[in-house]
């Protein structure tokens, strides 16, 4: 599969390294040739100086030999004409990444249809969406739907007072025979572990359950855990991001205070929130945060435009007896350091769009795909192929490439948590989950037979 990608910002070169690393033909556009000559020298990929935009680039980028072109750059009207433009060539799948929300309204006139284009993404609401995810499972540091909803994969933090530290997997397995759930992975000290029956559940572990999202509540209780709805939430950043969850909280009936610094969008925010109380101080001062109550906040959710400025304000609220944060981080290099800081969920805006895009990039019998933020690990939702070696053949006895584990099964519109003998058929969509140095085997493991 040949890529083409249009910006080398943050997330251009995410997609840039991760395509890359799987073999992928990547060709990357972009003004800054500078930018361009040291990711030419990091990664094996062909870049091109000069404007996404351009009839004349694209051409001397090959759009015309491109199956996936996408267009990241800062500027929508970029993204979108270079997207347009593309349309005049055999691309298979063209992707756009826009932050007005005038391109994202359902029934507008400028919609991907009209505009000939099969993705427009907007990574602030998708960031919206997992952040209202990870409020209503407060105790959850990771969320991911799957199979239409049906099926979790949730991960956890093992404190010190669980229960089931020093555990194996076959002991907690004997603790709870009537219950349905997979670990599909152990998170120790950055390092991903799938585990097998002899796995120890150690404290500071942080786990990743597969479960049925009905039996969310009785997972948690059986873990010592505990989701709920926070009573109080602060957000710190009036952006897109901050806005829209505001809104979203203001429906739970959550009560809400909203800090910006900027007194003019101070005013858009007062006129356009319901409930929520809008603040005008910098997110960094504490006595002003203080005197409002910061730590009595059961949530803080810190999304300024500054990683400075949600990390400090995640850890002052931290310090001073907030229940918990989630914190937006463009910076990518800092996510390992923010949990032993003591920040509970880091969010990256470009894993989030990413997350969003490789569902393009895989074959067909890949319904979707998800990564989890500072992990080698990825999720996959895939089909069945028809093929002899998965007809009624039990998961103990599939040849799997190693560091894939079957989580879940959706057969005719049910799921369940599978075991060992459970029998797959062709047909069957599969929530997997694997480490990312097996992607390509994973997916040709499940490709379709020539």
């Amino acid at each position: 599969m040949r890529i083409m990608i249009v910006g080398a910002g943050l997330v251009g070169q995410y997609l840039c390294q991760k395509f890359s690393s799987e073999g992928r033909e990547v060709v990357l556009i972009d003004r800054d040739k500078n930018k361009l000559q040291r990711m030419e020298k990091e990664l094996n990929i062909m870049t091109v100086v000069g404007s996404g935009a351009s009839a004349r680039i694209l051409a001397e980028a090959g759009i015309s030999k491109t199956d996936l072109f996408i267009a990241v750059t800062d500027s929508d009207e970029v993204n979108l004409v270079a997207c347009i433009m593309s349309r005049q060539y055999d691309v298979k799948t063209r992707i756009a990444r826009v932050k007005h929300e005038d391109f994202l309204t359902p029934g507008l006139s400028l919609n991907e249809e009209a505009l000939g284009i099969d993705l427009i993404i907007s990574p602030d609401w998708a960031m919206v969406e997992v952040i209202m995810q990870l409020t209503h499972a407060s105790e959850a540091l990771y969320t991911a739907e799957f199979a239409n909803g049906e099926v979790l994969l949730i991960g956890y933090q093992i404190h010190e007072n669980n229960p089931f530290i020093g555990m194996s997997l076959f002991e907690l397995g004997q603790h709870h025979t009537t219950h349905q759930y997979v670990i599909t992975a152990i998170i120790r000290e950055g390092r991903t572990i799938i585990p097998h029956g002899a796995s120890t559940i150690q404290a500071g572990d942080r786990i990743y359950l597969m479960i049925l999202k009905k039996d969310m509540a009785r997972m948690e209780q059986l873990f010592n855990l505990a989701s709920h709805l926070p009573r109080k939430v602060f957000i710190i950043g009036g952006s897109n991001i901050g806005y829209m969850v505001a809104r979203q909280l203001e429906e739970l009936d959550i009560d809400v205070k909203l800090v910006e610094e900027d007194p003019q969008r101070c005013d858009f925010l007062s006129e356009n929130l319901g409930r929520s109380i809008v603040l005008n101080f910098d997110g960094l001062d504490a006595h002003d945060l203080l005197d409002e109550g910061i730590e009595y906040a059961d949530l803080v959710i810190a999304v300024t435009g500054s990683d400075t400025t949600n990390i400090l304000s995640s850890l002052l609220a931290k310090h001073h007896g907030a229940k918990r944060c989630i914190t937006k981080i463009t910076r990518h290099d800092f996510v390992p350091m923010l949990g032993k800081l003591g920040i509970d969920v880091a969010l990256s805006p470009r894993q989030v769009a990413a997350d969003m895009i490789l569902r393009y990039v895989r074959r067909g019998s890949i319904i979707s795909v998800a990564t989890i933020l500072d992990t080698d690990a990825e999720v996959m939702e895939v089909i069945v192929p028809e093929h002899e070696s998965f007809n009624q053949v039990p998961i103990k006895d599939l040849a799997c490439p190693p560091g894939l584990l079957i989580g879940a099964i959706v057969r005719e519109g049910q799921a369940f948590i599978p075991t060992g003998g459970t029998v797959i058929k062709p047909g069957d969509s599969l929530v997997t989950f694997f480490t990312r140095d097996a992607a390509r085997d994973v997916e040709k493991f499940f490709s379709p037979a020539d």
